[in-house]
């Protein structure tokens, strides 16, 4: 099934953000702060947010941004392209990440490592890669005076600087390959970007859109073991912006109920009651976009949005969800023994569940 959708804007309100460290800009390192932090920057504060790899699936980045969706000035570190050595992955930024973070209001500053260590358990594999930090302080004081939006400035820096930074980047691998000993891959790759770039940026995001939906595909025929799915049916939703933008994502399930069509993101745990939060704060960004929905079509068939957040674990015995009364909720916890932290974050992530306009269901499920 695929469901193409429309978006125009974000309203949301997050209740599970985590309270952010703050940094002094004078003494930061974007190498050793967390995922997500606070910086201050004459008396400007920042909600900076950084992703280890410019693919999504590599690790959780949506929890960050999560984090920092309350932010006055949200700023996103990507690496423009991480490569982990001949016998490791390598990823290259993608249009659509750019877009997306410009939907979200977030501005990005494409960024790439300068250093890195040997990985000891595998030949030809580095580890431990770090960002070129005082780059990384330019370009947040220059955000400070930046007054256009993220859209502008996500634009701009696109347009502007990402062909040189893959340059940098390429410049950076040679010397770690030479210093660690280590084969990186070829720069084919590399200068194949760099022209896509330099020809024409629309050839880029045309490049980067046919990635994303032949990525989008495969997802849509893959079960992965952290899913514990009803059935087996997976959609495809192509969620177009008003600027023209296209965004890809895999629905873990869908079901259509008279004009109703609900699309659920599921997360699953073997062990504890619930998912990790960096589970359950990734699900919650596809929360973020699928409750602001304008239109959803199926076959040219409009339909409303239901967006659902599923949970399961094998140590659920009864379901609850987010539409249940404060009794129910407190029936649920006490029957399953959870802890005062478990309940609390159950109550909030309720709460924001309702004042967002989505569902949470939590219920039994054993991974496939």
């Amino acid at each position: 099934m695929d469901i193409t959708a429309t978006i125009t804007g974000i309203t949301y309100q997050p209740l599970l953000a985590r309270k952010l460290k703050e940094y002094d800009i004078d003494t930061f390192d974007v190498n050793h702060c967390p995922k997500s932090c606070l910086i201050i920057d004459d008396n400007q504060l920042f909600s900076l947010s950084k992703w280890i790899s410019p693919k999504r699936t590599r690790s959780y980045p949506y929890e960050g941004i999560y984090d920092t969706l309350t932010g006055n000035k949200k700023i996103t570190v990507i690496p423009v392209v991480k490569d982990e050595g001949l016998a490791g992955d390598r990823d290259f930024i993608q249009w659509d990440t750019i877009s997306l973070m410009s939907l979200l209001d977030v501005y990005v500053i494409l960024a790439y490592y300068d250093r890195a260590q040997i990985n000891v358990h595998f030949t030809d594999k580095i580890t431990a890669q770090c960002f070129d930090n005082q780059y990384i302080i330019q370009k947040i004081s220059e955000l400070q005076n930046y007054h256009s939006s993220a859209l502008h400035w996500n634009l701009k820096e696109t347009k502007e600087n990402l062909a040189s930074l893959l340059n940098k980047a390429t410049v950076c691998y040679t010397k770690m390959s030479e210093i660690l000993g280590v084969k990186m891959h070829s720069e084919i790759g590399i200068h194949s970007l760099q022209e896509r770039i330099h020809s024409d940026l629309e050839n880029f995001m045309r490049f980067s859109r046919e990635k994303s939906e032949k990525a989008q595909f495969r997802e849509s025929r893959t079960q992965q073991p952290k899913e514990s799915l009803n059935t087996l049916t997976k959609a495809m939703i192509t969620i177009t912006n008003y600027l023209g933008g296209k965004y890809f994502f895999t629905v873990d399930e869908v079901f259509i109920e008279n004009d109703k069509l609900y699309l659920t993101e599921s997360k699953h745990s073997n062990k504890s009651f619930l998912p990790s939060k960096s589970d359950i704060k990734d699900g919650l960004l596809k929360m973020v976009l699928y409750s602001n929905l304008q239109t959803v079509s199926v076959s040219d068939v409009l339909y409303r949005a239901i967006p659902v957040l599923r949970l399961t674990s094998p140590r659920i015995s009864h379901p609850i969800d987010s539409y249940a009364t404060v009794e129910q909720l407190k029936f649920f916890i006490s029957t399953h023994g959870m802890s005062k932290n478990q309940a609390e974050f159950i109550t909030q992530l309720f709460a924001e569940a309702q004042k967002n306009q989505f569902k949470i269901v939590i219920e039994h499920g054993v991974s496939g």
